[in-house]
């Protein structure tokens, strides 16, 4: 019987991929009781069983830790974004649910044959940002469509930096296919726009590029130099289906460092917290004054709330709130966004999602909802 076959109690997971980032997620996933972390898997066996050890997981080793395991429900996949789709379809093989670090895939193909493929085996692809279900997006979500701003009109998203070699020891992935800032970054701000103004339809756009090589700023290889093969600056005009309308830069050109989200209706402007964090101070500004509002929850939110709102889904019957549809409108608008700007002319984004509804105010990650 395959793992997500199993019903009742905390969703059993496995972790593939033990490099720097499982450390944040094993931290947050073994605190939640409604999540059972049975085994962590890697090309390198030692560095999964050290994991494994250091956060009191029963079983670390190669990926058929994970993979040959029939109880394990749900792979955690925080392998490097270039295997993201691979591991996740053998995961899928495998009989088991999938969340997926971002972004989702690389392409358009490969992502529509994961999600295909899961929907072939009744199983669920979820995918990371999951900052989106931390209170401060989800304050500001409520904020909105409770009438704060008025109808939602426009947006407003910086990203501006100089970019991360200064501070980074192995910056080269970051400015090279699948990376720089927009699919770096992008996808939180991406996320959280969706979620504050629905699916996006249209995108224009323009791309430029400071330097063609780098250096690297710090560590062991500081002053080694390095290519830049992608664009660096990227500004665009998104339209939604709903009628509002967006201008966005993401860029690592900027000595100026700004992150700004902002969505400005018929009455007001909100000002909304950083999407790559889970919460922050959020203001609306109307003519009458501003009221500056700080999210509270029931426990905080944290790297890996979008495993455990999936579990909680699968258990349910529910669909997912990081869903794997949503995951791909991302990535589609996002390809769509360099497309615009290669071919000098608005590109229309074929996909759509059905936004799911804001979680519940009360929900928490700490308490366990999940019976035996």
């Amino acid at each position: 019987m395959s793992g997500a076959g199993v019903s009742g109690g905390p969703v059993r997971v496995g972790v593939i991929g033990a490099g720097v980032i499982s450390t944040e997620y094993l931290r947050n996933l073994t605190r939640f009781p409604d999540l059972d972390v049975r085994a962590v898997g890697d090309l390198d066996a030692e560095r999964a069983r050290a994991q494994a050890d250091a956060f009191g997981v029963p079983r670390g080793g190669g990926v058929a830790e994970v993979f040959d395991d029939d109880a394990i429900e749900l792979v955690v996949n925080l392998t490097v974004p270039q295997a993201h789709v691979d591991v996740a379809l053998q995961a899928i093989a495998a009989g088991k649910h999938v969340w997926n670090e971002k972004p989702i895939g690389l392409d358009r193909e490969g992502t529509r044959k994961l999600l295909d493929a899961a929907r072939a085996s009744g199983l669920r692809v979820a995918t990371a940002p999951d900052t989106f279900l931390g209170p401060g997006i989800q304050t500001a979500r409520r904020l909105v469509e409770g009438g704060a701003i008025g109808r939602p009109l426009t947006a407003l998203t910086l990203l501006q930096s100089p970019g991360p070699e200064s501070w980074h020891p192995n910056p080269d992935f970051l400015f090279q296919d699948g990376a720089g800032p927009l699919f770096d970054l992008g996808p939180y701000y991406l996320t959280a726009l969706v979620q504050l103004l629905g699916p996006i339809t249209q995108v224009s756009a323009v791309t430029s590029k400071a330097r063609e090589v780098r250096t690297v700023g710090s560590g062991p290889r500081a002053g080694q130099r390095f290519d830049v093969t992608v664009p660096t600056h990227v500004a665009a005009i998104y339209r939604f289906a709903g009628g509002a309308s967006a201008q966005s830069v993401f860029s690592f050109d900027s000595a100026v460092k700004r992150r700004v989200i902002e969505v400005a209706g018929t009455d007001g402007t909100i000002a909304v917290p950083d999407p790559n964090t889970f919460a922050g101070d959020i203001v609306v500004h109307r003519m009458d004054g501003e009221q500056t509002t700080t999210p509270s929850a029931p426990a905080p939110a944290t790297r890996g709330t979008g495993v455990l709102e999936l579990a909680r889904a699968v258990r349910a019957g529910r669909p997912e709130r990081a869903s794997g549809e949503l995951g791909e409108h991302v990535l589609d608008v996002m390809i769509s966004t360099i497309e615009a700007a290669e071919r000098g002319t608005p590109v229309d984004v074929a996909t759509t999602v059905d936004v799911a509804p804001a979680l519940p105010e009360d929900w928490d990650p700490t308490v366990r909802t999940l019976g035996e």
